[in-house]
């Protein structure tokens, strides 16, 4: 009896040991799990809160022994307790932790974003509750930064393009039409210079916000960058329907400003188009003719709005960038050079290469002179782009001496820049600073219609020019009605026939003629002869019949980037057609007719 006693005793403390070791190693863990900063919870199979650990005092702003026996949804924004409850679910049904991300209501009334991570354990679940209220709020500033302007909190130019996208869309589904306004502060960059960008700044904000007031409710506001602002109207019934909002829109932007002691005054020019069109168009597009329309705004006297014109823009088209643009783009270094070789077509020597400028259009992408030039033909900063073609060239030129590559390179110059009376100096002094320059390494074209409108002025330049290592082309040559004399009394070396003889030699004698005549008038004033515009091996056989046998155009090489030529030079080879054809001799005394050598 003693010794069953003794047994039971000793049972009994053993269990007591035990139970005393699980008690303390209970507590350790609770200690340990008080200390993490993640909530961790465990709820009954109902969702009642069975544990939580310090981390809720913290977190949620109420002692966790006040919420025992509370659901976790009652804590959970109304919003997103229907996301609790499927997570709840799938995490009975998949026996596996879920996750989700909720919001939770703290003490305070502020929410407390968390992502919660929950497993099923015996008749209840466990898990736990991560904080990233702040790292929603960096994600939020950083979307607000990718959609919307700092300065004014609008919307910027990604979140227009995609409201514009849909607002095309649904007019389109609705039978509604739709207005696009770009906008345009005038006199606004005089202020900013005046009085610095923080007025300018506070400027912008203000008329921001009048604008905004005088839109109606769905109508988009958006900042561009700098001045230009683009309001997208929508539901409208007809194009008449916009007038009234932005003849509001004219009015609160033209009414006085103050900043600060200042009291500043602008206006604005608006251009507006509208939506949908008797044809296709894309939503650049369309914010190219309101952009356009904004431009004929200013030029009609600013501080109005102005209809973009379809008719209008199908004659002017390629025309649309102002002086204005094109001086910038000047300024920003937005114009690039490309090089289209010239060949002999019958031998393959590479003769030379000519320069020919592109504007890298941030927004338009790559576009060919014809869509700027002619804005800026009479205006002095031809002269100055004409200028930075040819200073360009010349460092191209070194750069390709260097490389090991010697070939003449041409530049097309204006009217305007030979009857600037410092335009010889001015060569003479760029070709002196760049080293390694020898006679023939440039030549200059000069179209034939500009060339005779001032013969002798002309004359005396090239003779000048001539005189520095700098020969002359007459280009577009058969298209000015040259006399013979005047032909004879320009000093050129070379003559460019134009284009559009070498496109009709296919096929029609009449042009072969004329074509054979243009070249024998070449042999007799001993000017050497050049076709440009070859794009077919035909058409460079029939050149090559008729004793032409220099060359450039796309059938040999499209224009390219200077850093391409170098390869492209050294892997050129003249089609078997041109290589292989017997050499024709043009004889002055000899009109139409050709003698194989």
């Amino acid at each position: 009896m003693a010794t069953e006693s003794l047994f039971h005793d000793l049972n009994v403390a053993a269990n007591n040991q035990l139970l005393e070791a699980l008690v303390e190693s209970e507590a350790r863990i609770r200690r340990r799990i008080n200390l993490l900063t993640e909530i961790v919870f465990e709820l009954d199979a109902d969702g009642h809160i069975v544990f939580l650990n310090s981390a809720w005092d913290t977190l949620m702003g109420s002692p966790s022994s006040s919420v025992i026996g509370q659901t976790l949804e009652q804590h959970i924004h109304p919003e997103d307790r229907s996301a609790f409850d499927a997570t709840l679910k799938k995490t009975r049904l998949a026996h596996e932790t879920t996750r989700a991300v909720l919001r939770f209501l703290h003490d305070s009334g502020s929410t407390l974003w968390t992502e919660l991570s929950m497993v099923q354990f015996e008749s209840g679940y466990v898990g736990a509750l991560h904080d990233i209220t702040e790292r929603k709020r960096y994600q939020d500033k950083l979307e607000f930064i990718a959609h919307y302007d700092v300065l004014t909190t609008m919307p910027n130019r990604i979140l227009l393009a995609d409201r514009l996208q849909q607002a095309m869309a649904s007019a389109q589904r609705h039978g509604e039409a739709l207005a696009l306004a770009y906008l345009d502060l005038d006199r606004f960059k005089a202020i900013n210079d005046e009085h610095g960008h923080e007025v300018g700044d506070q400027l912008l904000m203000a008329l921001a916000a009048r604008m905004k007031r005088a839109l109606r409710e769905g109508d988009t506001l958006a900042r561009l960058g700098g001045d230009e602002f683009v309001v997208l109207l929508m539901d409208l019934a007809d194009a008449q329907a916009s007038a009234p909002i932005l003849t509001r829109l004219l009015e609160a932007i033209s009414q006085p400003v103050r900043v600060g002691e200042l009291i500043l005054e602008v206006s604005a020019s608006i251009g507006v188009t509208f939506y949908p069109q008797t044809e296709d168009i894309d939503a650049d597009q369309l914010l190219r003719q309101a952009d356009q329309a904004m431009y004929q705004a200013k030029l009609f006297g600013k501080n109005r709005y102005h209809v973009f014109n379809l008719e209008q823009d199908r004659a002017a088209r390629g025309r649309h960038e102002t002086i204005d643009r094109i001086a910038l783009a000047h300024t920003e270094r937005e114009f690039v050079l490309h090089y289209q070789p010239m060949v002999n077509m019958r031998t393959g020597a590479v003769i030379g290469a000519e320069a020919l400028i592109r504007w890298q259009h941030p927004d338009k992408g790559l576009l060919p002179p014809a869509e700027f030039l002619p804005v800026i033909e009479n205006h002095p900063l031809a002269v100055e782009i004409g200028k930075w073609v040819i200073d360009t060239t010349l460092t191209q030129i070194e750069v390709w001496h260097a490389a090991g590559l010697r070939i003449p390179v041409s530049v097309n110059v204006s009217a305007l820049q030979l009857q600037r009376d410092d335009f010889v100096a001015w060569l003479r002094g760029a070709m002196d600073a760049h080293l390694n320059l020898r006679r023939g390494d440039l030549k200059l074209e000069v179209l034939e219609t500009s060339a005779l409108e001032d013969l002798i002025h002309v004359s005396d330049v090239i003779k000048k020019c001539r005189a520095i290592g700098v020969e002359f082309a007459l280009d577009d040559f058969g298209t000015g009605y040259s006399s013979l004399t005047y032909l004879k009394s320009l000093p050129v070396t070379q003559l460019k026939i134009d284009h559009s003889f070498v496109a009709g030699t296919l096929g029609d004698p009449d042009n072969d003629a004329i074509l054979g005549a243009v070249l024998n008038l070449a042999t007799a004033l001993h000017r050497q002869p050049i076709a440009e515009g070859v794009e077919t091996i035909e058409q460079g056989v029939s050149l090559l019949h008729l004793g032409c046998e220099l060359a450039q155009g796309y059938g040999i090489a499209r224009p390219m980037p200077g850093p391409a030529i170098p390869a492209w030079v050294s892997a050129w080879k003249p089609y078997p057609a041109w290589l292989h054809h017997p050499v024709i001799s043009r004889r002055p005394d000899d009109n139409a007719h050709a003698a194989v050598q």
